[in-house]
């Protein structure tokens, strides 16, 4: 199974514009970051958790030409702003299984309405099959099982995906006991590390790595990075031996 990290960074993207921060100046092609989202692909199946408003580039970047469904984290623009750049799979391949809290895919019908039209739909417009995502409900993606992983990003449902020892979670800040519990054994956890301080909403570093260590994966990758968190090589080295920062168009196999 491969894992292609189309995108690591948080809503605004690094460089954000306008800014004269240095992180947002570097050349260092690390610290460039889209918004969040990951391409896991094996076999002849190919899926992505996410699509946000750089995922038309995120797929011409990473030479995705086939796409089997979209897994959803939450409803927030920075993982679904991107969902009209799927027609060129729908023209190629149909409708576009996507999947996610029932909650999600009502908000999505609000903001895409015409992609749902059932009558007079404009015939170029996106085509999708939604499929609700339960907790505790395991569900087939191709030949494999994701399981669905309930956390909080603040006062909102998030769900992260295990999919065999391979874990993904964004945009968490607090997770109970018994989904932790579905963590265990990990090969990989992908996981949100923002900045270094406080943040009401998401992990910071040191949460990150308290969850780390809680879990213990044999390797574990941080995303959704902000540029208030450092330059890529700095921040790198003071992360333990196993523990990486992600960056865009990494690619693991597991």
């Amino acid at each position: 199974m491969n894992i292609y990290f189309l995108g690591t960074g948080t809503s605004q993207g690094i460089p954000i514009i306008g800014s004269s921060h240095p992180v947002c100046k570097s050349t260092d092609f690390k610290d460039k970051r889209l918004r969040v989202s990951v391409w896991i692909h094996w076999d002849a199946h190919s899926f992505v958790i996410d699509c946000g408003p750089d995922f038309r580039q995120q797929m011409l970047t990473s030479n995705c030409g086939k796409l089997d469904g979209i897994l959803f984290t939450h409803e927030h623009a920075d993982h679904t702003a991107g969902l009209d750049d799927i027609r060129p799979f729908n023209f190629r391949q149909g409708e576009m299984p996507i999947y996610g809290h029932q909650r999600v895919i009502d908000n999505l019908k609000k903001r895409f309405d015409y992609v749902f039209e059932t009558e007079n739909k404009y015939p170029g417009a996106p085509s999708v099959k939604t499929i609700e995502v339960v907790n505790d409900e395991p569900f087939s993606i191709g030949d494999k099982i994701a399981i669905p992983i309930n956390a909080m990003h603040g006062n909102l449902q998030v769900f992260g995906y295990r999919i065999e020892n391979f874990a993904y979670l964004t945009d968490v800040k607090t997770i109970e006991d018994e989904e932790i519990a579905k963590l265990k054994n990990l090969d990989v956890l992908v996981i949100n590390a923002l900045r270094d301080t406080f943040h009401e909403t998401h992990f910071n570093l040191q949460e990150a790595l308290d969850f780390i260590n809680l879990v213990q994966p044999k390797k574990a990758f941080l995303t959704h990075i902000s540029h208030i968190l450092g330059f890529h090589e700095e921040v790198q080295q003071k992360l333990p031996e196993n523990i990486f920062l992600a960056y865009d168009n990494l690619e693991i196999t597991i």
